[in-house]
């Protein structure tokens, strides 16, 4: 299944509903960034996955008929921003009385977010949610040990507390953690330009990413 953010071409795929491939590729880059979101508003696990069920409903509707993505109009992390924005207000703004507390507890954090609003939380989670996505592609293309002591220094160990760890020099602890850091930001880079790409120029840029 693809790791990579959505392109263009996928939300054009998502005008089909048929197309069970091209909504369980969404769910599956996306399921994490929206209930990760969830969660840091302070919303239990079910009510963030009532959530997540809600956008996807959501974006069907939206999608359907003559849907056509416009990068140019905005990026593609605001829009679905909105989506999730208009989904938790739905959701609480249902007729049930447990939910109508927890919506007043959180207050304006509620409300539509407007096109200059900037949510932290939201940007945060796009970061990490990228910071994802790489190293799924990392795990798959450098072997497990050099990923491991990369996790062991993304945990805070110290570079010699690693080496020792491994039986390998502070040198080599050194090499491993800027030959992967360096294919992070190469895999992020194109993570963040395919996502808002306009579809026709999609094509030649998966075909690249195939060939490494």
């Amino acid at each position: 299944m693809a790791t990579g953010p959505t392109r263009p071409s996928l939300l054009l795929r998502l005008r089909d509903p048929a197309d069970a491939a091209a909504w369980s590729e969404f769910d599956h880059c996306y399921r994490d960034l929206i209930l990760g979101y969830c969660r840091r508003r302070g919303m239990q696990h079910a009510d963030a996955e009532n959530i997540r069920q809600t956008v996807m409903v959501n974006l069907s509707k939206a999608t359907q008929g003559s849907f056509a993505y416009h990068p140019e109009r905005g990026r593609f992390r605001n829009y679905l921003a909105r989506m999730v924005q208009n989904a938790i207000h739905q959701y609480f703004s249902r007729p049930n009385q447990a939910h109508q507390r927890l919506a007043t507890e959180m207050g304006t954090t509620l409300a539509d977010p407007t096109p200059d609003s900037t949510d932290t939380l939201w940007e945060e989670e796009w970061v990490r949610h990228h910071f994802r996505l790489a190293m799924i592609q990392v795990r798959s293309s450098f072997d497990v040990r050099s990923v491991r002591m990369f996790e062991r220094l993304l945990d805070g160990a110290p570079v010699a507390a690693v080496a020792a760890e491994f039986s390998v020099s502070t040198q080599a602890v050194h090499k491993v953690k800027q030959r992967i850091r360096k294919r992070m930001e190469e895999l992020i880079s194109r993570q963040v330009r395919l996502e808002d790409a306009p579809a026709e120029n999609t094509s030649s840029a998966d075909e690249e990413s195939n060939d490494e």
